[in-house]
C-alpha cells in the first residue's frame, strides 16, 4: 500500500483525534492549501460546519510545536492578529482557520502599517530571544546579545552564510567577501535604540487578507531586531509599497539612508536563506548586494 495523504491523515487515527479534541468537533475532510514550505497544510472541514487549519509534518521532519510558540508568542505579547493555537506538537499544529481573499491593497497596507509599527514598538533589553526559533525550515540562532550589530553580523549574515557555503550555494569567495562587509557593518548601520520585536518573516504568503483589511498574519520567524530588517523584508517581494511606508511613518519615522543604503544590507539575511533553499537566482541577488558594498 502506498503512504497515506495528508489530506486524508487529517481524518483518521491520532490526527483525527488531535483535531476532535481541539476543536470540539469532528474532522470531516481536508483540502490542501499553499505554504507548506516545512509540512503539508490543510484546511480542515469540521462536523459542526466550522473549519480549522492543519498542518502535518513526518516524523522528525519538522518542529511545529516551535511555529505554534511563536504564534503564541505573538499573541501574548502584542497585538498582532494571529490565528489561535489550538494544538501544538512537532507533528501536528491545528490553528484557527482564517479567510484570505487576497494580496493587500492600499487600505490593507496602511492597516499592516498601524499593526506592524505597533509591533514594534514592543522591547526588549537585548536583541535576539528566549530560545531559537525557524526561519521556514531552516535554524535561526538567537542567543541575547547586547548589540544590534552583533547580532546581525554573528547570528543572521554570517550564520546563515556559513549554512549557504556548506550547502554549496555560495562560493567560497562569496563567503569571503560577506566577511568583509561582516567587518565594515559599522560604516553602513548605527546602532537602534531598542530592540523590537518582528515578525521575521514578513512576505506576502504570511499575510492574510480579508475586506480590505488585514485578517492576520501566519508562519513568524520572530525575535527582536532592528525594525528596519522586516520592513526590508517587506519590499524585497513587493510585499508593501509606498501606502504601508507613507502610514508607518506617521508611527515610527525612518531615519535617512534606509531606502538608499541600508534596505539592501537588511536584505541580505532573507536572500541567504533563499539560497540555501532555492540556489542560484538567490546567491546571484546576494553576489550582487556584496559587489556594491565591498
Amino acid at each position: 500500500m502506498g503512504a497515506v495523504s495528508p489530506t486524508a491523515r487529517v481524518c483518521q487515527g491520532h490526527v483525527a483525534r488531535a483535531i476532535a479534541a481541539a476543536t470540539g468537533s469532528r474532522p470531516l475532510a481536508a483540502a490542501p492549501l499553499s505554504g507548506g514550505c516545512i509540512a503539508e497544510v490543510c484546511k480542515v472541514a469540521l462536523a459542526d460546519g466550522g473549519a480549522c487549519v492543519a498542518k502535518l509534518a513526518p516524523p522528525g521532519e519538522a518542529a511545529l510545536a516551535l511555529e505554534g510558540w511563536m504564534l503564541d508568542y505573538l499573541r501574548t505579547h502584542s497585538d498582532l492578529p494571529t490565528p489561535a493555537v489550538l494544538h501544538a506538537e512537532d507533528e501536528l499544529l491545528v490553528i484557527e482557520f482564517i479567510e484570505n481573499t487576497g494580496a493587500p491593497g492600499s487600505e490593507a497596507q496602511r492597516h499592516a502599517a498601524d499593526l506592524l509599527a505597533a509591533l514594534h514598538g514592543v522591547t526588549a533589553p537585548r536583541f535576539g530571544l528566549e530560545r531559537d526559533t525557524l526561519i521556514g525550515p531552516l535554524p535561526q540562532p538567537n542567543p541575547q546579545t547586547e548589540r544590534w550589530l552583533d547580532f546581525f553580523r554573528e547570528q543572521r549574515l554570517l550564520a546563515m552564510g556559513r549554512r549557504a557555503l556548506d550547502a554549496g550555494r555560495l562560493p567560497s569567495a562569496s563567503f569571503a567577501t560577506l566577511e568583509r562587509l561582516c567587518g565594515r557593518l559599522e560604516r553602513y548601520i548605527d546602532e537602534p535604540p531598542a530592540a523590537s520585536l518582528i515578525h521575521g518573516d514578513l512576505w506576502g504568503g504570511n499575510v492574510l487578507v480579508r475586506d480590505g483589511r488585514i485578517a492576520g498574519f501566519i508562519d513568524p520567524a520572530l525575535y527582536y531586531a532592528d525594525p528596519e530588517i522586516e520592513l526590508a523584508f517587506s519590499t524585497l517581494f513587493n510585499t508593501f509599497g509606498e501606502d504601508f511606508f507613507a502610514r508607518y511613518r506617521e508611527h515610527r519615522p525612518l531615519a535617512p539612508g534606509f531606502f538608499e543604503l541600508r534596505r539592501d544590507l537588511y536584505n541580505l539575511y532573507p536572500l541567504l536563506v533563499h539560497s540555501v533553499l532555492f540556489g542560484a537566482h538567490y546567491t546571484g541577488a546576494v553576489e550582487s548586494i556584496l559587489a556594491r558594498y565591498v
